[in-house]
């Protein structure tokens, strides 16, 4: 199977981060040195996608000039002896890699978002949506090569699952599995956000699927739900037998909250050889107080 093309739906406008979203797209704040959308990027282009679809709004062009060689900063680090870090902005996402933005217009839900993409995806593709909110941190294989792999063993269409608390149920659409196969869930149906003791199970769908084009047959424009929004859970469970659901491994951060947000750099920040001993001590003085 080959994914060529992914789509990220980037139109919301980041309310819960205002001031901070007020000019600055939510997906350009950075995890220590690198905006959230390149993670996006960059975990896509781990299984070979090399074309780019930006559903966004016409005031969030830095993540277009993003995406975009700077040949005068690549030439001028290069000068200064700064080679690694010249490397770091040149062909993100591959050399390769074709960036298109769609002008989503009014934001009508995810449903609609992905639905903007319908003219760039073949007769018969597969193609992966990535929520670059969701950051999900893999020791092995990234999630998106996990989800390909049982694309291509089902030959189905694929969402991601995660369990959750009880807690935070009702923030999520849950799945209704008919059977359970390891990490497999063959679907009966997904609930939008129910109350936790009317949640048919603690397996949550969260941001990554690998849809096929047929997906934009089942998407309804006309009959908006709640809020005005145009869910994907509704094409979903049109189509619900040519889905299965796989829970994933790996961490995810919600950063589309201020603490996920905060999780996710001190998590990765103990990645990076560069300050990890330094951030390690400053937590063990914050534990201390």
């Amino acid at each position: 199977m080959n994914i060529k093309k992914a789509v990220f739906p980037v139109a919301g406008f980041g309310t819960r981060f205002l001031p901070a979203t007020k000019a600055t797209p939510k997906e350009m704040l950075p995890i220590v040195d690198k905006p959230l959308i390149q993670y996006a990027v960059e975990e896509a282009a781990k299984i070979g996608v090399e074309e780019f679809i930006f559903i966004t709004h016409h005031a969030k062009s830095s993540i277009d000039t993003h995406f975009k060689n700077n040949e005068k900063l690549y030439e001028m680090l290069v000068r200064q002896g700064k080679q690694d870090l010249a490397n770091s902005i040149k062909h993100i996402g591959g050399a390769k890699a074709k960036f298109i933005s769609v002008d989503q217009g009014e934001p009508k839900g995810l449903g609609h978002a992905i639905g903007c993409a319908n003219d760039f995806i073949e007769e018969d593709e597969f193609f992966v949506v990535i929520l670059a909110d969701d950051l999900i941190f893999n020791q092995g294989p990234n999630i998106l090569e996990q989800m390909k792999d049982k694309a291509e063993k089902h030959n189905k269409q694929v969402l991601a699952l995660e369990k959750i608390p009880e807690k935070d149920i009702s923030k999520f659409g849950v799945v209704d599995p008919k059977t359970i196969d390891g990490r497999i869930s063959h679907l009966s149906g997904i609930v939008e956000k129910p109350a936790a003791s009317a949640a048919p199970s603690d397996l949550a769908v969260v941001g990554r699927y690998i849809f096929k084009k047929t997906i934009f047959s089942h998407i309804d424009n006309e009959n908006a739900g709640k809020n005005g929004e145009i869910q994907i859970t509704d094409a979903i469970l049109s189509n619900i037998e040519d889905f299965i659901g796989y829970e994933f491994m790996g961490d995810r951060f919600d950063c589309g909250s201020k603490v996920g947000y905060l999780k996710a750099n001190i998590a990765y920040g103990l990645q990076n050889t560069e300050i990890r001993d330094e951030l390690k001590s400053y937590i063990g003085d914050i534990e201390n107080l």
